[in-house]
């Protein structure tokens, strides 16, 4: 058919859509979910109680595709009241749905909530879990798997199949229990084992099949609350296609480390002799090393999983570091709209504001608390948003902000960082802890420009990537270390920044984002919803 042709039935089209008043819509899914406790049976440790969604643990598999609105109700059957967040849906212009406690009230027990949103412009690999208190210890977490839009074009052949797997740190202790000790002033334990998909020993639930001779996708998110882990196969090699949404160079590796809060997408070839091999997850930096398996089956084998395990990557930081820089957008792959992801230069604009976050750990009235620039953060009853939207005094205070660390003892406060619509904003994590740190930012994904060594200085800045630096929404900072991202802050709203090891999270280790401008357009932000739940002083 000819150019014409083509042109004239497209105009022809826009014809019938006028005449008739047609307008296209992205689809909607519908979603009920009914959160209870149940008792569950996570391989070996002893029965336990676990947090539920439609009586599924882990919770169901959300999958939809790029722009798809997404209309979920939470109905909350717990003795707690509960939120529900989407780590790393950037939620565009709606922070009102974002399920945090800065911007929502909580949802009452035997109450329900109707989260409306729209995974707009994103493709990937994503996860959800309970924001409320430590019910994530529990359970209450899942995928969100976002896939392309016919037009748009994989980087990769289409593969023969996908597996998702939830790797995460896992306690044999109530989630209550661990709560009582962190109120009490005391530190978290060590995790007792690892979990996949919920099992920790053999199950049907984790073995995942596949032909001799094909490709298939595997969906990995680390849905645990303290531990990096590191995931590998036997006898198999993992090319890396994507991270939280940003295709990346397709590099092959033998191991892959995946912090807390993470995810990422590979393709594995089954190219090996028709039998079954071991995938197994450890965790990293930790002593001993916790460690869990799931089995690679080949269509048609007779022969189980054998020994030896592949081994686990060395203790030191620097070869995870390395891995790391590794990580490199894909400059020629289409994102989720049909435009190269190349087209966005950052390394051409200009910093507006530089943060440097040191997260620290001390006690304050006897009792162990986490904060960022020797602030602990203390959720107020009213939520930041609602405070924001009705003008509520006292909720909350901009200019107590600090922008990098501040020497003296740690004190309790609600911090919120005043920032402007379109800002160009640096980011340094500075850790001068002797562990790895993981945080991660609601309505954003940022360029991960550098990791180093010891105390970060503006002279390091000539060790950013510039180019092609990967773009994601949780990111890793080495014991002893920093890590530097730049974000365009193109997303209104109330955001929050927190560290993805849940418990320094629950005891002060987060801050808010507000980024403004005094426009009232539905161009840059959602109105209010009107099914939002008031509570604190918006509730008078």
């Amino acid at each position: 058919m000819g150019h014409v042709s083509v042109l004239s039935l497209f105009l022809g089209s826009l014809a019938l859509s006028s005449i008739f008043g047609i307008q296209a819509e992205s689809p909607y899914v519908y979603l009920t979910w009914r959160i209870t406790y149940a008792t569950i049976y996570p391989g070996n440790f002893p029965p336990q109680r676990g947090i539920l969604i439609n009586g599924q643990f882990p919770g169901p598999t959300i999958g939809v595709n790029t722009n798809d609105n997404l209309i979920i109700t939470i109905i909350n059957d717990l003795d707690d009241p509960f939120l529900m967040t989407w780590n790393g849906i950037w939620q565009r212009k709606n922070s009102w749905q974002d399920g945090v406690l800065g911007t929502n009230c909580p949802i009452p027990p035997r109450s329900n909530y109707t989260y409306t949103m729209q995974v707009k412009d994103q493709i990937g690999t994503y996860m959800y879990f309970p924001f409320t208190l430590m019910h994530r210890v529990s359970g209450g977490f899942g995928s969100i798997n976002v896939y392309r839009r016919s037009v748009i074009a994989l980087p990769y052949p289409e593969p023969a199949g996908e597996h998702t797997l939830l790797i995460g740190d896992w306690y044999k202790t109530d989630h209550k229990v661990l709560q009582k000790r962190l109120d009490n002033g005391y530190g978290m334990p060590m995790p007792d084992g690892l979990l996949i998909n919920g099992l920790q020993n053999f199950s049907t639930d984790r073995v995942y099949t596949g032909q001799a001779g094909k490709t298939y996708l595997f969906r990995v998110a680390n849905v645990g609350i303290m531990t990096s882990i590191n995931v590998r196969i036997q006898d198999h090699t993992m090319k890396l296609v994507e991270v939280e949404g940003s295709h990346v160079l397709q590099e092959t590796y033998e191991s892959l480390d995946v912090h807390p809060g993470q995810s990422l997408t590979f393709l594995v070839t089954l190219n090996g002799v028709i039998k079954d091999y071991y995938i197994v997850a450890s965790t990293r930096f930790t002593r001993p090393i916790l460690s869990t398996t799931a089995t690679l089956h080949y269509d048609g084998s007779i022969i189980t999983a054998t020994g030896p395990l592949p081994s686990a990557p060395a203790f030191e930081v620097h070869g995870s570091m390395k891995q790391a820089r590794t990580f490199r957008r894909n400059l020629t792959a289409n994102a989720a709209r049909p435009n190269p992801q190349g087209s966005f230069r950052y390394g051409e604009i200009n910093i507006t504001r530089t943060l440097v976050l040191g997260n620290s750990a001390e006690k304050i009235n006897g009792k162990l608390q986490y904060g960022v620039n020797n602030v602990s953060y203390v959720n107020p009853t009213t939520p930041l948003k609602l405070a924001d939207y009705y003008n509520i005094p006292g909720v909350f205070d901009l200019n107590t902000s600090r922008d990098k660390p501040t020497p003296g003892p740690m004190t309790q406060g609600t911090i919120v960082y005043g920032l402007a619509l379109h800002d160009f904003v640096e980011i340094i994590f500075q850790n001068n802890e002797a562990t790895t740190q993981s945080w991660h930012l609601d309505g954003y994904n940022v360029f991960v420009v550098g990791f180093g060594s010891s105390e970060w200085t503006p002279k390091r800045r000539s060790e950013y990537n510039l180019v092609d630096a990967v773009s994601r929404s949780t990111v890793q900072v080495f014991r002893n270390s920093w890590t530097a991202v730049l974000g365009s802050l193109d997303n209104k709203g109330m955001w929050n920044l927190r560290s993805a090891i849940w418990h320094r999270q629950y005891l002060g280790q987060q801050v808010y984002l507000r980024v403004w401008n005094d426009e009232t357009s539905l161009t840059t932000e959602y109105d209010i919803p009107p099914n939002a739940l008031k509570c604190g002083n918006a509730a008078i």
